[in-house]
This record gives C-alpha cells, sequence and structure tokens, in this order.
C-alpha cells in the first residue's frame, strides 16, 4: 500500500512539474514575443519623432511665404502638438489600445492639416522653388516611407504576438498571465492611406 502511494505521489509531481514546465515555456513565449512588438514600436517612434521635429521647421519656412494662411500654419502645428503627445502615452505601452487608437486619430488628424497645407502651397509659385523648402519636403517623404515600412513591421510582431495568444493551449492561459491582445495600427483615413504628396518639381 505504502509502495502505491509512493507511487501515485511521484506520478502527481511528475505531473505537476510538466505541467508547470509547460506554463513557464507559455509565458516565455509570450513574452518574447510581446517584447518583439513593443521594440517593433519603438521603431515607429524613432520616426514619428524624427517627422515631428521636421513640421516645424516646414512650417516656419511656409510661413515667410504664405503669411496671410496663419490659420492653416496655426493648424499643421496644433495637430503635430497632439499626435507627438498621443504618441509619447503610446510609446509608454504600445499594447495599450485606448493609447494606440488616440494616436491613429491624431495621426489621421495631422495627416489632414499637411494635406491642406500642401495643397494651399501648390498656390506659392516662390514657396515650391525654395531649396530650404524642397530639402524638407524630401526628408519628409523621406520619413514617411520609413513610418511606413516601421508600421507593418509593428503590425507583423503584433500579428504574431495575438495568433500565439489565441492558439491552444495559450488561450487558456494567456488572459489570466496578463498577455491582452494588442491592436494593429491601422490607417484609417482615405487621405493618409494615400502616399502623402510632398513634391514641389
Amino acid at each position: 500500500m505504502v509502495g502505491f502511494l509512493v507511487i501515485v505521489a511521484i506520478i502527481f509531481f511528475v505531473v505537476l512539474g510538466a505541467l508547470v514546465l509547460f506554463g513557464v515555456g507559455i509565458y516565455n513565449k509570450m513574452v518574447k514575443l510581446r517584447n518583439r512588438f513593443k521594440n517593433a514600436y519603438a521603431q515607429i517612434d524613432v520616426q514619428l519623432k524624427r517627422r515631428y521635429d521636421l513640421i516645424p521647421n516646414l512650417v516656419e519656412t511656409a510661413k515667410s511665404f504664405m503669411a496671410h494662411e496663419k490659420e492653416t500654419l496655426e493648424a499643421v502645428i496644433q495637430a503635430r502638438n497632439q499626435a507627438q503627445q498621443a504618441n509619447q502615452k503610446a510609446a509608454k505601452d504600445p499594447g495599450d489600445p485606448k493609447a494606440l487608437q488616440n494616436l491613429m486619430g491624431a495621426e489621421a488628424a495631422l495627416t489632414g492639416s499637411m494635406g491642406k497645407l500642401f495643397a494651399l502651397s501648390e498656390s506659392y509659385p516662390e514657396l515650391k522653388s525654395d531649396s530650404t523648402m524642397n530639402n524638407l519636403m524630401e526628408e519628409l517623404t523621406s520619413t514617411e516611407n520609413k513610418i511606413a515600412f516601421a508600421r507593418q513591421a509593428f503590425n507583423d510582431a503584433v500579428t504574431s504576438y495575438n495568433t500565439s495568444r489565441e492558439k491552444f493551449p495559450a488561450v487558456m492561459f494567456a488572459g489570466a498571465m496578463g498577455f491582452q491582445e494588442a491592436m494593429l495600427f491601422e490607417v484609417d483615413s482615405p487621405e493618409e492611406r494615400e502616399a502623402v504628396e510632398v513634391s514641389f518639381a
């Protein structure tokens, strides 16, 4: 009888140990995937900060040619500031759906105000031929392309993370372990889906 209880105890502890190791494996995999999408967001953050730094220079250059378009220029700076604040919150926790949703809305507003600025600038031939403005536009175009690539990498990493947390058996433990579904960085506005046209050629 004692031998039977010892065998049952051994089996119990072996099964328990296997379950613990299995849970640790799932946890470690989810941590790795979560860190991957956080790192991917860090690349978006770098490019967004670069764009936020370029925009005031762009507006300041445009201001010397478009002085009476003050309202449009101020709207661009206000949208830029709101997007920058939203990005700071999202950068702290890229897994927070609300922060990412706020950023996407702020970015759509910024894209819209930049589009108005570019449309108005077409009426200013001196601005179109200004070398400083052309250099800033080239840098902005390059930055926009890098943002698009970084966003794609982030979405790929989020998709891998979400897929892993939804697969069996991880789906049974992921929520309890604190691994919530992450949100994709999607483009909602038709204006933002189109490449920003900044060429003055």
